[in-house]
């Protein structure tokens, strides 16, 4: 395999599937099968998830709340679609472990780094929830910031889209889409991978990522198995 240890960064949004909003259970049983795929592979696998097709922090802070109480809110859906995320893989016999970066006890573990890297050599799937644990931080910062925690060897955005181009492919159909870049290119091109904190983290680690299209079946093995899906950026 390409890849030993992995962190999968899943937007909120991807849980919605063909509702309007929250979590649509066909969707997740499909991100599940994929996940399991590439679980009995024997890859140790660990799972960032957004909560925006819950709540998103920024958007009630520019609808008049204290975007403090937003973010936490905003930490609280993700540990939702967490616990949906967990259900449906040990449905299908994967065993996970849920961690948060805010204790929430009965629920789920509090994000220790030496207990997470050992639920992944046991065979867990190890899901992230509630970001950073810190207001003003996005889940791509919490995805990078776990990623390099935990010795990952890549991290994989999955987005709905099958790639990075310079302009948005949904609005352009003459978009470019490009298979590879430096993350100096990225900067230089004004791309948006992640916001500038995360990428600047990712960089500054020498952490490459891998965005792809997480809706088309086998692009997640695919990845892991070394073939080109989607956009590779690197050092």
């Amino acid at each position: 395999m390409k890849y030993n240890r992995i962190l999968l960064k899943l937007s909120g949004e991807a849980f919605v599937g063909e509702k309007s909003y929250g979590i649509d259970p066909e969707r997740l049983k499909k991100y599940c099968q994929e996940i399991k795929e590439i679980h009995d592979l024997g890859i140790e696998l660990a799972i960032v998830i957004g909560g925006g097709n819950i709540f998103r922090g920024i958007s009630g802070a520019s609808e008049g709340m204290d975007r403090v109480q937003a973010d936490y809110m905003g930490m609280l859906a993700t540990v939702i679609n967490g616990l949906a995320l967990q259900n449906s893989l040990e449905n299908i016999d994967v065993p996970t472990r849920l961690q948060t970066a805010i204790k929430i006890e009965d629920i789920a573990e509090p994000f220790i780094k030496r207990r997470a890297t050992r639920h992944l050599e046991k065979g867990r799937v190890v899901i992230f929830g509630s970001g950073t644990g810190n207001p003003f931080f996005t889940t791509d910062s919490a995805a990078v910031l776990r990623a390099i925690e935990i010795d990952a060897d890549v991290i994989l955005k999955g987005t709905r889209v099958d790639g990075i181009y310079d302009e948005d492919p949904e609005k352009n159909n003459s978009a470019i889409k490009f298979d590879s870049l430096s993350f100096d290119e990225v900067l230089k091109k004004g791309l948006k991978v992640m916001d500038t904190t995360a990428f600047t983290l990712s960089q500054e680690n020498k952490l490459p990522i891998i965005v792809f299209d997480i809706n088309t079946k086998g692009n997640l093995i695919k990845i892991i198995k070394g073939e080109k899906i989607g956009t590779r950026v690197f050092m």
